[in-house]
């Protein structure tokens, strides 16, 4: 345990004996909904004395916990000094029915919204959120902890033209090295590892609930059985790269990270074969380009060997965020500049 993650336990502490019933209208005038999701609801408010425009986080009670709530709290308030990660104010109480609090407002959207399908952004841009991003997540990491997810609904945009954005939502923040639960689910930004924990958990569950005569057994047996996974930050380098793949194309590389997915196996022969040639001593370009998977024939070398690094299928040998910063200045996309 870190020291940040230590401090981290002691404020939730702190901030729970003193977290206060108040009515928001009080206090707060109303502005407009900006967004809301599976938490609750953030509302653009203005406070009532300071006149301080802020944007307030509800979060439903029946959903919450209170220490889920207070460590989010906590954690936006004391750590989140990078300046592309969103701020907590200061502010944090409770309803009868919402424990809210007041962060940093980010008046234009999230970065899903400007993602143009099937075209993405400018490259330019691109560039800009990729830096900015990929600096907050290294401030997070240097400090213990682990975003886990990375997407662009949580990229939030402070003007039009994306030239500062913040990371957002830590709801699912974690320190690293911290054994949570596996949860797989059906997406590109779930990790390879993920699958392999999945299989693992449906082989021991498979074989828990039947005798040694092949019959299902009662009880406790048939429960499934929870593999736990360590969090690690090489999770968050993989949610990077594939959000750097969604802005330059305006589309995924695959549907979901599982072995049998035609796509997701296409891009790992390239990397297979990318490693052993490697290994024997380098290949030339041409030869790159003929083994590339198809989803990345649009790539410079340069952003191909970013994406290899980042999108590494063994997590252990992927390459951290702060490693963007290399790539940055050069073409991305080929026939294209960085000028946008």
């Amino acid at each position: 345990m870190t020291t940040a993650t230590r401090l981290l336990d002691e404020l939730c502490h702190l901030t729970a004996q003193s977290l206060e019933l108040l009515e928001p209208l009080d206090h707060f005038q109303v502005i407009k909904l900006l967004g809301e999701g599976s938490y609750g609801k953030v509302k653009l408010a203005v406070h009532k004395k300071r006149g301080t425009p802020m944007a307030l986080k509800f979060f439903l009670r029946d959903d919450t916990s209170l220490l889920s709530f207070l460590r989010e709290y906590n954690l936006s308030l004391a750590f989140c000094t990078h300046p592309s990660l969103t701020s907590a104010l200061g502010i944090a109480f409770s309803t009868p029915t919402h424990y809210v609090f007041a962060q940093q407002p980010c008046l234009y959207g999230d970065l899903y919204d400007v993602i143009v399908p099937e075209v993405g952004l400018v490259e330019s841009r691109a560039q800009v959120v990729a830096s900015q991003i990929s600096g907050a997540l290294s401030h997070l990491h240097s400090l213990g902890f682990v975003h886990r997810d990375v997407k662009p609904e949580n990229i939030f945009l402070c003007d039009r033209e994306c030239r500062w954005v913040k990371l957002g939502d830590f709801g699912m923040v974690k320190a690293k090295g911290t054994r949570v639960p596996c949860v797989w689910y059906s997406s590109p930004y779930c990790t390879p590892e993920t699958e392999t924990a999945k299989k693992k958990e449906e082989n021991h569950s498979s074989h828990l609930g039947v005798d040694n005569n092949g019959n299902k057994q009662k009880g406790d047996f048939g429960k499934t059985h929870r593999m736990l996974v360590s969090v690690d930050p090489s999770t968050d380098s993989w949610a990077l790269g594939i959000l750097i793949y969604a802005m330059l194309m305006g589309s995924l590389p695959w549907s979901e990270t599982v072995s049998d997915n035609t796509a997701y196996k296409t891009y790992l022969q390239w990397t297979n074969w990318e490693d052993s040639a490697s290994q024997e001593g380098g290949s030339n370009q041409p030869e790159i380009f003929h083994h590339m998977a198809p989803q990345f024939a649009a790539f410079t070398p340069l952003a191909a060997c970013l994406l290899r690094s980042l999108l590494h299928p063994q997590f252990r040998l992927r390459g951290r965020p702060d490693e963007v910063e290399r790539y940055l200045g050069g073409a991305w996309l080929l026939d294209k500049d960085v000028s946008g």
